[in-house]
């Protein structure tokens, strides 16, 4: 089962390949985003994208049989390119761009600062214009402060400094290092979790964990521990009875799984490999999201390398299914299992729900959605934004009442484009950090009251859950189309709306129930399941 990963990373290495300008003749050699030098439709290469040095650094010293790329020379030259071109697209002051010029990105930086640096290390590079860089993008990243709340880019940042100071044997950032981990451990939830933008995501979580790990492995700290253990220990409670993780019910709607912290907190608390263990059942047959896109094929790939390279031979029996009711009030989540049934309901997010019996997915439901027109245009009202919705729960009985809101649908226009590269062209590249503000704010946080209303009731009876759900609106004859999705979301995650077999539910049409209805009068759904 350990070679599952390594495996499933070693598969994406071709396209890893195609991605990256290869030619060392070309003024754009080492560069891995396709859109800028290749097809030419962009006019700025994604910083992010130089993290894919990584894994091509941990394919060339992976020793599996059919590894093609093990000390495959030519790789070595191409992540030395990799990093070269990474070097020299930055901006002066080491930082880089994501999705617009002079963005100064804290994630993209912060991810390819880490992958560059465990290359060096990797392949024990011995160049100074590289060993400049990375100085340079470490000393930007440890006095930059990003806006929004996101844990996992902290640690990140905490990682990158530990390993370069070490490397260089330097205490410069050390200052800058402990204050970024204890805003870490500051935005711990006594639950457990970690602060992604509005709540909790289990996915990001993962990667959290995997960051703290490396650093508790290399620096050992007793409060940094304390906090693992619960973060692995709330872990527990996400991996889904069909070796699943993750979904719509989290904060940022995310599949992410990253394996390799559990295999280093494993080394001392064993009961963390049994979340891999579970996991790896769910990759053997299928049920692992597809993260094969141009600009997230990274991540993953080298977390699976890395969860290959530490796993733990010795692990304990096949750990039992937990059994009972958690409900994490402050995350707003609530995991309900009795009988053969597991019940994953974000109660922040108007009862979206994954229910499972006899370890199957059976339903995924991401809440009411109706389009709405008007005038020319269409408008997506949708129950499944973070609020604080009206709650009651009891032992047989869940009920979630409140009001839809408006999905974030904006799209980009030649005029936007042209407005946004003026901007950042302009003012914008002084102040980078308002205009990532004003972005999140459109595309990511807070939600705008849209006029319908719901209430969705959970009752447990005769060994099953029944659901029953109303939608109330003053008016139906602006509706164009309603329904239930599986896998509906409605704000701006990059990591968010992969592909997983559980989403091949189809959307539960309700139109021809809307279109009769009188004014006032509201929908009721009932179904048993």
């Amino acid at each position: 089962m350990r070679d599952l990963f390594a495996r499933e990373a070693i598969a994406q290495i071709p396209k890893i390949l195609t991605l990256l300008d290869r030619n060392p003749h070309s003024p754009t050699y080492g560069c891995f985003d396709r859109n800028f030098w290749q097809y030419k439709i962009i006019d700025f290469p994604s910083g992010m994208a130089q993290e894919f040095v990584l894994p091509l650094a941990l394919a060339y010293t992976t020793n599996l049989p059919g590894n093609p790329f093990y000390h495959q020379s030519v790789l070595r030259d191409w992540v030395a390119a990799g990093i070269l071109f990474a070097a020299r697209s930055a901006h002066i002051d080491g930082s880089c761009d994501d999705y617009f010029p002079f963005e100064r990105a804290g994630g993209a930086t912060a991810f390819s600062l880490l992958a560059c640096i465990d290359s060096f290390l990797l392949l024990e590079f011995q160049n100074e214009e590289m060993l400049r860089f990375l100085v340079q993008r470490a000393e930007w990243l440890a006095h930059h402060h990003e806006s929004g709340q996101l844990t996992n880019h902290q640690a990140l940042i905490v990682l990158c400094l530990d390993l370069l100071g070490e490397l260089l044997q330097a205490s410069r950032w050390e200052r800058a290092r402990t204050e970024r981990l204890e805003r870490v451990l500051s935005w711990q939830d006594p639950e457990g979790w970690f602060q992604e933008y509005e709540g909790y995501d289990p996915g990001y979580h993962t990667l959290t964990i995997s960051c703290l790990a490396r650093i508790y492995q290399r620096r050992p700290d007793p409060r940094l521990k304390e906090a693992l253990v619960r973060a692995v220990e709330l872990a527990t409670h996400f991996i889904h009875p069909d070796g699943s993780y993750g979904g719509e019910y989290g904060s940022r709607n995310t599949y992410n799984f990253f394996p390799h912290g559990f295999e280093l907190v494993g080394q001392w608390m064993p009961e963390a490999l049994s979340i891999n263990d579970q996991f790896l059942i769910g990759l053997k047959n299928g049920l692992a999201p597809c993260y094969a896109d141009d600009h997230i094929i990274g991540h993953h790939t080298w977390n699976y390398f890395l969860a290959w390279r530490d796993f733990v031979l010795d692990r304990p029996a096949p750990a039992s299914r937990p059994t009972g009711r958690l409900w994490l009030k402050n995350a707003g989540i609530l995991i309900d299992r009795r009988n053969d049934t597991e019940l994953y309901l974000a109660l922040n997010k108007g009862g979206v729900f994954k229910l499972f019996r006899n370890s199957r997915l059976i339903a995924s439901d991401t809440q009411f959605s109706v389009q709405v027109a008007e005038g020319s245009r269409l408008k997506n009202a949708v129950a499944h934004l973070v609020d604080n919705y009206e709650l009651y729960v009891d032992r047989d009985e869940i009920s979630i009442r409140g009001q839809l809101g408006w999905a974030k649908q904006k799209q980009m226009t030649p005029f936007n484009l042209m407005i946004l590269r003026i901007v950042m062209l302009t003012l914008g590249r002084f102040f980078p950090d308002l205009i990532r503000k004003l972005l999140q704010r459109m595309l990511i946080t807070g939600k705008e009251p849209a006029p319908f209303y719901f209430h969705r009731h959970f009752y447990w009876q005769d060994g099953h859950w029944q659901v029953t759900d109303s939608l109330q609106a003053n008016s139906w004859r602006e509706v164009r189309s309603a329904g239930i999705g599986c896998d509906q979301t409605s704000i701006h995650v990059v990591m968010s709306r992969t592909f997983q077999r559980g989403q091949l539910q189809p959307w539960l049409d309700l139109t021809e129930k809307v279109r009769i209805l009188p004014d006032n009068q509201p929908l009721h759904l009932k179904r048993q399941f």
